[in-house]
């Protein structure tokens, strides 16, 4: 555990220091929730923060996860760190509690600019219970993260992580409510991980507990864990193989 916390330390340490990817990071779904959901009339305005919270996390997944291990994975650093006597499990919870860390913040940041610009009110406790149901609910998330940076080659990775952040928000009812999605893409977003992401923070907004989004992100943490356990084995074939 002692390892995990001294990498994650690092990791945050090193990412805070390139204000290029702090700044986006934190501040896009925040400005993506005052243009767009801010005007919104001021029935919802809970549950629009909380999916747009989900919003947030969901980048910090793709792109620190995703994007950033697909860029490290043919760093001499990377080299030289898969020769150091540090499991994988280690390395994969430091990167979990740093990009808790930040997906935290970024929606902050959203919760604040909802509050100060639309009608939010939630008691603490929820407020409380919303936080802890963002971090477990970006776990399947992070684990699609890090199999997509294992999957994808370095230089395709910025685009597969944006075209699939951007359209998985959409189609999930991150942005907007899924009884409004077109007819074709209400179909689709039953099936889609970040509908049960959606539901799941907006009936913690409101106070409830439904059993069915959270089994489906119970099953899709599994699902992704295997593909990104398959990757990383995979990966580490080619280069030690």
């Amino acid at each position: 555990m002692r390892l995990a916390l001294l990498h994650a330390r690092a990791l945050t340490l090193e990412l805070v220091r390139h204000p290029a990817f702090v700044v986006p990071t934190l501040a896009f779904p925040a400005v993506f929730f005052l243009f767009f959901a801010a005007p919104a009339p001021a029935e919802g305005a809970n549950a629009r923060m909380a999916t747009f919270a989900g919003f947030a996390a969901l980048g910090v997944a793709f792109f620190q996860f995703g994007v950033g291990i697909a860029v490290e994975r043919a760093s001499p650093w990377e080299l030289y760190l898969r020769t150091l006597p540090v499991g994988v499990g280690a390395r994969l919870a430091a990167r979990l509690l740093s990009a808790s860390a930040f997906a935290l913040a970024a929606a902050a940041l959203v919760a604040v600019v909802a509050v100060a610009a639309t009608p939010v009110a939630l008691p603490l406790p929820r407020w409380a219970g919303l936080a802890a149901a963002l971090l477990a609910a970006g776990v399947p998330f992070a684990l699609l993260g890090i199999a997509l940076g294992y999957w994808v080659p370095p230089r395709a990775a910025l685009p597969v992580a944006n075209l699939a952040y951007l359209a998985l928000a959409y189609a999930g009812g991150l942005w907007i409510p899924a009884d409004r999605l077109p007819r074709a893409v209400a179909a689709v977003s039953r099936l889609l991980p970040t509908r049960a992401l959606a539901d799941a923070l907006t009936a913690q907004a409101a106070g409830s507990l439904p059993w069915r989004p959270w089994a489906e992100l119970a099953a899709c943490a599994l699902a992704f864990a295997g593909l990104a356990a398959v990757g990383y084995r995979r990966d580490e074939g080619r280069r030690y193989g």
